[in-house]
């Protein structure tokens, strides 16, 4: 006999599975056509009937067309990553430890900034890459992206939940503020800067606007990017396009299968105070 909590609980888990079927779908239907034959009807009817194949990865990895374009990605996301751990954590440090009016001002504008879309700063950020001769460098992609505001606003929440008795301590024993910052304190921060690096990292993986508007040689161009101008001969050439596109994404499904755990750890610990 089915009860009224066991059906609703069914009803939930169906409801759960077909949204469940609906988002993975198009990711299920891009690896397919990745293992197509070049030139291969991508239509419905061919999903199972048309055979694999990996020469269109390897068609990719063979010449120019992915592998420097990955590299810039790795490069830059990278370093950005490194950089936004790094100064955010020094700057949500001191307006978490430093009780001073400017330090109250300036966690204002931090907040202010959040309510700012990234994309007005497109013209500003152009003109100022031209003006300082960064243009067209890995420098145009990585300088403004070193301190992320969101970085800031939840390391900063995250440090006042920490007792502040293990740096008073360490102060006690001659250690300065950086040993004390380092040693102490970013140990401790481990949870709220792996979600800051994951989520750094993914927006710059995916980002496809300003590495198109900084950049302009070949050499340069990011991943999203060489994907967005890859063309065929006389059609779109949905196998090497696809297979491409397949190479951006497993890093970002592998990285979040392993880090989903803490990720939500980060989230909702920066959110208890002590």
């Amino acid at each position: 006999m089915v009860t009224g909590k066991s059906a609703s609980s069914l009803v939930r888990y169906v409801i759960a599975t077909v949204i469940l079927a609906i988002m993975i779908f198009p990711l299920l239907w891009m690896f397919r056509v990745s293992v197509m034959s070049a030139g291969s009807s991508i239509s419905i009817g061919d999903f199972f009937s048309s055979g694999f194949t990996l020469a269109n990865y390897a068609d990719l990895f063979a010449g120019d067309l992915i592998t420097r374009p990955l590299f810039n990605s790795l490069i830059v996301g990278g370093v950005v990553t490194l950089g936004n751990i790094v100064f955010s954590l020094m700057v949500a440090y001191s307006l978490a430890r430093y009780r001073l009016l400017l330090n109250k001002v300036l966690f204002v504008t931090v907040i202010l900034i959040l309510m700012i879309p990234a994309h007005i700063v497109i013209i500003p950020l152009y003109v100022l890459m031209l003006k300082a001769g960064l243009y067209d460098s890995y420098w145009a992609l990585i300088l403004p992206w070193l301190v992320n505001p969101i970085g800031i606003f939840l390391v900063k929440q995250y440090i006042e939940s920490i007792p502040q008795s293990m740096e008073d301590a360490a102060r006690v024993d001659g250690a300065g503020d950086f040993r004390v910052l380092f040693t102490i304190v970013m140990p401790l921060c481990k949870p709220a800067l792996a979600v800051l690096a994951i989520q750094v990292f993914f927006t710059n993986w995916n980002s496809f606007l300003f590495p198109s508007i900084l950049t302009t040689s070949d050499q340069l161009r990011t991943l999203p990017v060489a994907l967005a101008l890859y063309q065929g001969h006389q059609a779109i050439d949905w196998q090497h396009l696809m297979a491409g596109s397949s190479i951006a994404v497993l890093p970002v499904l592998i990285l979040f299968v392993f880090m989903q755990k803490r990720i939500v750890s980060g989230i909702t610990a920066g959110g208890i105070k002590q």
